[in-house]
């Protein structure tokens, strides 16, 4: 089954995440109105011009004919085009659980928080990039479709795997509890049933704007999220004008202390930023083709302009956050997750005041972000099942299984989430790479085949090596994965097959000869 994002609601959810005005200019004016099927009469008009209610001239899009866009368009002004899709692309990306892992790498690392900080920017800055650019280069329109070339059922089961991943079995609850630990538990002594009653609570409200949403989510992502930004950088500007006491030779801990480049690299799968990219990309690139693309290869340099937009904001705010965290070890000195570690330091320099701002602003953000992750997933999942449930169930569905995940805690939810990671994003990687090389690999199916299997097959010892509970039979697994894999104790044991994997499938290929065109079996 091919699926899309030109007609379905997922674009409007997805684009909540950003709070850049270009987002905003994607949703429909007329409030509730639904988008066109692609066999219906609006799909096959030729009329591109409209009237919306703000008495301007409008310009329907061919994809998205009931669509309209404000005279602002910016075919009108292509040289900007790439600056605001590359803010687009910052806003996508960055939520409020991209807050605390480098806070917590900075803190953990001590004096190796440069080079596991480089680590970190590759996979959670350089792999999403380069996640959107291997779209526009292959031409998919979405996750399933880049995957479905190695087969439709892996097709199906890897988008099932990632959008679980990045909703209700991990990143849907994260919101809650970084909400919880940078809002509520600070001001509580004991947790208690604590925990329990804010889950049921933040998930009713993301429950209720789910299933009807208002004028408060456009609210959010306009003005909001730019404010929990600018107190942000008020709180790093704090950080360089007075910095906080620190123990100046504080060694890096544990497992900071050995490989802080790998260290790095692996702490970044924790932003889920790579495979949230495969479902972002569509959106981007569609943003793209709105906006006056004629051709892949068109939308592919204005994409590449845009990621490198997107670097430098990103960048920069992984790196004074890592900062943050390098110089908090005195103000707190315990904690537990990178969100302990932001309230304390907010209390640090605000006292009382800039504590309940900064929760607030949290808790909004989260709110935001969980809502249109559980509209994007119930929408994908209602399209890959359609004899199943109706969107609404599935947003019910996704919302109580969130709310009961959630009462585990950050900490043990990032736990649990670190071996799906360490198994899905070697996969995910495999589809980038694959998607950036489609020109070269012609239409033969076998290096993808090749390849995502020797992939799958290393990062099983991964996946066993990062389980929380490890037992005879992991150990076992991981010691011969040592023996033979190299890489393999860093977490990077599927390096090699791939190289391999590649290799020979694009032999293969060449051997065999076959040119077939996308979607036949090879």
């Amino acid at each position: 089954m091919k699926l899309s994002l030109n007609d379905s609601t997922i674009s409007r959810a997805l684009l909540l995440f950003t709070s850049k005005p270009l987002a905003v200019q994607l949703i429909p004016h007329r409030r509730g109105q639904n988008w066109p099927q692609e066999d219906s009469p609006a799909m096959n008009s030729r009329s591109h011009l409209r009237r919306c209610p703000r008495k301007r001239p409008c310009q329907s899009n061919r994809h998205h004919p009931g669509k309209m866009f404000p005279m602002s368009d910016l075919r009108s002004t292509p040289k900007y085009t790439a600056l605001l899709i590359g803010l687009m692309t910052f806003g996508l990306f960055f939520g409020a659980g991209n807050l605390i892992f480098p806070v917590e790498l900075g803190r953990l690392a001590g004096p190796n928080t440069t080079v596991t900080g480089a680590g970190f920017l590759v996979t959670a800055v350089g792999i999403p990039i380069v996640a959107i650019i291997s779209s526009a280069v292959s031409g998919c329109s979405s996750v399933h479709e880049m995957t479905s070339r190695v087969s439709p059922k892996y097709a199906t089961i890897f988008t099932c795997l990632l959008y679980l991943t990045i909703g209700p079995a991990f990143a849907i609850p994260r919101t809650a509890t970084v909400s919880y630990e940078v809002g509520v538990a600070p001001f509580i002594r004991g947790h208690g049933p604590a925990l329990a009653i804010f889950t049921i609570v933040f998930f009713a409200m993301a429950l209720a704007a789910a299933l009807k949403p208002g004028n408060l989510m456009d609210w959010v992502g306009r003005y909001l999220t730019p404010l929990f930004l600018a107190l942000l950088a008020i709180l790093i500007v704090a950080t360089l004008v007075h910095p906080m006491p620190t123990l100046a030779n504080r060694p890096p801990q544990p497992p900071y202390d050995h490989q802080p480049f790998m260290r790095g690299f692996l702490d970044g799968y924790n932003t889920m930023d790579a495979l949230a990219s495969l479902a972002f990309a569509i959106v981007i690139i569609e943003a793209i083709n709105q906006r006056g693309s004629t051709g892949r290869r068109d939308a592919a340099h204005v994409t590449i302009r845009a990621g490198l937009v997107a670097t430098i904001p990103l960048t920069l705010v992984y790196v004074c956050l890592a900062w943050f965290g390098r110089t908090s070890t005195l103000v707190v000195p315990n904690a537990d997750n990178g969100g302990v570690v932001l309230a304390g330091v907010s209390r640090h320099y605000y006292g009382t005041a800039g504590q309940v701002l900064i929760a607030a602003i949290v808790l909004v953000a989260c709110l935001k972000t969980a809502i249109g992750l559980v509209v994007s997933c119930a929408e994908i999942f209602r399209r890959m099942f359609p004899a199943g449930p109706s969107v609404r169930s599935w947003v019910v569905i996704f919302s109580a299984a969130s709310a009961i995940i959630a009462n585990a805690g950050l900490t043990t939810i990032i736990a649990w989430s670190t071996p799906v990671l360490m198994f899905l994003y070697p996969l995910a990687i495999t589809a980038i790479i694959l998607g950036l090389l489609d020109p070269w690999l012609g239409a033969s199916r076998v290096p993808h085949r090749v390849m995502t299997g020797c992939v799958a097959l290393a990062a099983l010892p991964d996946l066993a090596r990062a389980l929380p509970v490890q037992g005879p039979g992991t150990r076992t697994i991981t010691h011969v994965a040592d023996m033979v894999l190299p890489w393999a104790s860093d977490g990077l044991g599927w390096g090699l097959p791939a190289v391999i994997g590649l290799a020979v499938g694009w032999g293969a290929s060449l051997v065999l000869s076959r040119s077939r065109r996308w979607g036949t079996s090879s």
